[in-house]
């Protein structure tokens, strides 16, 4: 297919035996151009379909009104949520989201970010991969003069702006749920620790654990159970234990969750009689299994909306001595997967 050549500003001050620079001023509505002039230069760029290249525009005017969002999957409920509440927001104020999935993979998210800095984006908007473990490449936003929200995983060591969830207090409600209804062997699936999030969450399942007096069994904690696979295998190990648990709290995603589920269900064992199962993120999924998963609401959109907001708030704001770090409380969904009565 021959590429069609781009209308250019040029093209129409040729068609009207005109200068370049009064075709500009016309488009940009300047008073410098008479009315009727301006009402013929502006039938010529319809006539020649010409487009305004408006983040050159807006460069020139020391912005790209361009906000680039970058997230571990899109296809999750939780971050394709995310980004819908920050739309919801920019749409609003004319702004448009460039959207990167880094897939959890860390030198992906590197390239995503690079891209974007190059892209001259407003702000970078990150929830970064499980796979990081260097965060030079956010530094580097923040070196080229670039707004950095981080949202949900977030690197602690970076002074930035965040928008996290009380990690801690939503998984001490969720396994203290499952002791009061009666679970005693409670195991937990848990994400890479390099990532507070998961450090958050078991700190969360400690604390119950803890304050109900139930000890700690280091065989229930099974690492890096953070992927619907991933949870599947670890549940095989832990329902193969000669003690096995009676509670999973799979406390990195509904996937995980969703695993469990799945494996109980191969074993003939049933839920929530003889296991009850806690998941995390509220995925659309979840209420629609049988038995329904018992998860936590992150309330997604919201979080989407607060980042958003955040950014425009903060705009023109040059003192970065003072991070803003807002903590959005969680909420337990109880359904059938941990109802025994």
């Amino acid at each position: 297919m021959k590429k069609v050549k781009r209308t250019t500003i040029y093209d129409i001050a040729a068609k009207l035996g005109i200068t370049a620079s009064s075709v500009s001023r016309a488009l940009n509505n300047s008073s410098q151009v008479n009315e009727k002039t301006k009402e013929l230069i502006m039938k010529t760029a319809d006539e020649l379909n010409y487009k305004r290249n408006i983040l050159a525009s807006n460069l020139r005017k020391g912005q790209s009104k361009t906000i680039g969002v970058v997230v571990p999957r899109i296809n999750q409920n939780f971050f394709s949520n995310v980004i819908a509440g920050i739309e919801e927001m920019t749409y609003q104020k004319g702004y448009n989201l460039i959207i990167c999935q880094s897939g959890e993979d860390h030198e992906k998210e590197i390239q995503c970010v690079n891209t974007l800095i190059n892209q001259h984006v407003d702000c970078i908007v990150i929830s970064v991969s499980a796979d990081s473990y260097d965060y030079q490449h956010l530094q580097n936003v923040l070196d080229h003069g670039i707004q950095l929200i981080q949202f949900d995983r977030v690197a602690e060591e970076l002074e930035t702006l965040k928008v996290i969830n009380d990690n801690v207090q939503a998984s001490f409600e969720a396994v203290s749920h499952l002791i009061e209804g009666g679970y005693k062997r409670i195991g937990l699936l848990e994400g890479p620790q390099n990532l507070s999030i998961f450090k958050q969450r078991k700190e969360g399942y400690l604390k119950a654990l803890q304050l109900y007096n139930v000890p700690v069994v280091e065989e229930l904690i099974v690492e890096n159970a953070w992927t619907k696979e991933l949870g599947a295998e670890g549940t095989r190990k832990l329902l193969s234990l000669p003690h096995p648990p009676d509670a999973i709290f799979a406390s990195t995603s509904d996937f995980s969750a969703l695993g469990v589920l799945e494996v109980a269900n191969l074993m003939g064992i049933k839920v929530p009689s003889e296991l009850g199962i806690c998941g995390y993120a509220n995925e659309s999924f979840s209420e629609i299994t049988s038995p329904s998963i018992t998860t936590i609401d992150q309330f997604s959109v919201y979080m989407g909306n607060t980042v958003a907001n955040l950014f425009f708030q903060e705009i023109g704001n040059t003192d970065t001595t003072k991070p803003k770090i807002i903590s959005i409380k969680p909420e337990l969904i109880i359904r059938g997967s941990t109802k025994r009565k």
